[in-house]
């Protein structure tokens, strides 16, 4: 009897919270966040993203004895590493360039209620420091201070990754995985939920339908089923965004197996690779250090060049090759005594000419034009094939950041901004 009392409040939970489905590890999941509420127990929440651990911390906090005070949600993996110390814990007056005033932390704000820290696996070690000393005994110091605080806030954290792994690459403190999971709460992937797939796109779609006032789409047989074998890899985030595609796109409101196909993006083969076709991350590094060194060699050698050509046409060649030897060789080369170049003749017979032609001068002004474009070019270049390398990547790991950037050598946050900077 008392299961069933309890199945109750679970289903009344996720009425309250929107929560759609009937999966057996969905409802444990609820049941476990609903037993830890009243305690102030640390929860990590662990699970793929786009399953929906969000609600989780939220039903906790609404049910705990924080519920009136603050709840705040950071995603610590949307947050520069220079600046989440400052966000998390505040700073002081002049502690850093721009820190015109005192700013309070969410830890400091949040007193006496509950922070979610989305994405904890992100965190730099620095800040793990400050996050375990604030979960063992409440205290923190703000960036810029050395005055010690107290707060009073319960930690609910997510992740979409192996902690055991980052430990293991020496990317995230043991200390800290056993501080912040005290109690696990593990989302089950959409892929896992067959039987859930249909009432979450039907409640998709009827939410878009009364959005932009149109009837609701409907499946036939075939589509509900091609529906629940797709693998889901962006889980209910995805299934939410080709549901309100067709609502937007299709005209004809009964959906066949084939129109929702072309809104389904190509699947790979599920069964194991026993041999990867990618480049390894050395193979990355390699390719840009040649890339960066031949770019940065060629915009110096042109830079020598035209501090050169204007030094032996505003001065004496005499004293400009006396004391630019090393220049010139490495510019012109080495030359045999009885080739050498006359700098003494050149740069006087250039000026005389110069002065009945005023041809010559355009050419000069057209020759730092074109050295100009070079080095804008090559700029270009660059960039080009920065973009380039990120979106092949990202198409290859089917748009998963973190995957996109161990592949390039780099880290999800460099990653996150060269996509916010190229636009991609």
């Amino acid at each position: 009897m008392p299961r069933n009392d309890n199945m109750e409040t679970v289903q009344a939970i996720k009425q309250r919270f929107e929560i759609i489905g009937n999966d057996p590890k969905l409802n444990r999941a609820i049941e476990k966040a609903i037993q830890v509420a009243p305690t102030d127990i640390t929860v990590l929440v662990a699970g793929e993203s786009g399953v929906g651990k969000e609600n989780i911390p939220r039903i906790i906090h609404s049910l705990s004895h924080r519920k009136h005070g603050k709840y705040i949600a950071v995603n610590c993996g949307a947050i520069p590493e220079g600046t989440i110390d400052s966000e998390l814990f505040g700073h002081e007056k002049g502690a850093f360039t721009g820190a015109t005033g005192t700013r309070e932390g969410y830890f400091e704000v949040a007193d006496g209620g509950t922070i979610f820290l989305d994405e904890v696996g992100e965190l730099p070690l620095t800040t793990q420091v400050r996050l375990l000393r604030v979960l063992e005994n409440g205290e923190f110091i703000k960036v810029g201070s050395s005055q010690v605080q107290k707060t009073d806030v319960r930690i609910v954290a997510a992740t979409n990754v192996n902690l055991f792994d980052a430990i293991e690459k020496g990317k995230f403190r043991e200390d800290l995985y056993y501080r912040l999971s005290t109690v696990d709460i593990t989302l089950p992937p959409l892929r896992d939920r067959k039987d859930d797939i249909h009432l979450l796109f039907r409640k998709f779609v009827a939410d878009f339908a009364h959005k932009y006032k149109m009837p609701p789409l409907k499946l036939d047989e075939n589509a509900i089923q091609l529906l629940q074998k797709f693998r889901w890899s962006g889980n209910i985030r995805q299934l939410r965004n080709v549901a309100e595609q067709i609502s937007v796109l299709e005209t004809n409101r009964d959906i066949s197996a084939v129109t929702l196909q072309s809104y389904l993006p190509v699947q790979g083969s599920n069964l194991p690779s026993v041999i990867k076709d990618k480049k390894s991350e050395s193979d990355f590094s390699t390719e840009r250090e040649i890339l960066y060194k031949v770019l940065f060699d060629m915009k110096s050698d042109l830079n020598d060049l035209k501090k050169l050509t204007l030094e032996l046409i505003q001065s004496g060649s005499s004293k400009v090759q006396e004391t630019n030897q090393n220049l010139i060789k490495k510019i012109y080369g080495s030359k045999e005594s009885d080739s050498e170049i006359d700098f003494e003749e050149e740069p006087r017979a250039s000026l005389i000419a110069a002065q009945n032609n005023e041809d010559l001068y355009q050419e000069h002004d057209d020759n730092y034009l074109f050295a100009e474009t070079v080095e804008e070019e090559e700029t270009l270049r660059l960039e080009q094939k920065e973009i380039e390398m990120i979106k092949k990547s990202l198409e290859k790991n089917k748009g998963k950041r973190k995957a996109a950037a161990d592949e390039l050598g780099i880290s999800e946050r460099t990653l996150y901004r060269k996509i916010k900077q190229f636009d991609l």
